[in-house]
């Protein structure tokens, strides 16, 4: 599903990534570890069209993702993946309910199709009575979990997190694990996980290893 081929990054005269080949397959839980400075973030971020490359490829079912212009790129972005991050990025003026519709409202999909979506979800989630509230009223897991519904209002493909457990205690880190599987399970879709998370990295389909801009192991 996603081929990348010889990618190469660097800022300056800091090399992150030097080479990366890799392959994903569709519905794959794929974890990414390797000591802070190993380009873990960097990679997931260009897989993810955050960030363009100095060089390289990256291939979705066989198209150049950066042969497209910006706005091609956008709306693939849109359309194709969701981001989970260790820090929610909540918008705090919004309800759980309007954090989750965000994306659907922006890919100009009608407002209440888009909040029947953002509901469906919150029940999945177990935060239906949750759905008027903003983040500051949430716990730390409640508002990940706003975080991942609102990665998946658009149906996407792939699924990127970095550090999605970063923040949290053991007990939240755990559902939040389990409910990745459950929702590739449910849904299908490729999951990309940026970690230091030994359990999570152990749970994963496969485990890549990073060290110094290359994939090690």
């Amino acid at each position: 599903m996603i081929v990348i081929e010889n990618l190469k990054k660097s800022y300056g005269s800091l090399d992150v990534l030097k080479g990366i080949n890799l392959q994903i397959s569709e519905s794959q839980i794929v974890s990414i570890v390797g000591a802070s400075g190993a380009g873990k973030s960097t990679l997931l971020h260009i897989i993810g069209t955050l960030d363009k490359p100095n060089s390289g490829k990256v291939l979705f079912n066989g198209m150049d993702i950066f042969s497209m212009n910006d706005k091609q790129i956008s709306n693939f972005r849109n359309k194709n993946i969701g981001f989970v991050f260790q820090f929610h990025h909540l918008l705090p003026e919004f309800t759980a309910l309007e954090n989750i519709s965000m994306p659907a409202y922006i890919a100009g999909t009608a407002k209440k199709e888009a909040d029947e979506k953002a509901l469906e979800l919150l029940s999945l989630f177990g935060l239906t009575e949750r759905a008027q509230h903003k983040p500051s009223e949430l716990s730390g897991g409640e508002q990940q979990r706003v975080a991942v519904a609102r990665a998946l209002i658009n149906n996407p493909s792939v699924i990127m997190a970095d550090e999605p457990s970063g923040n949290l205690d053991s007990k939240n880190a755990r559902e939040l694990h389990e409910l990745f599987f459950d929702l590739r399970d449910r849904f299908k879709q490729t999951f990309i996980i940026v970690t230091h998370n030994q359990e999570l990295a152990a749970m994963a389909d496969r485990c890549i290893q990073m060290k110094d801009g290359l994939v090690v192991g």
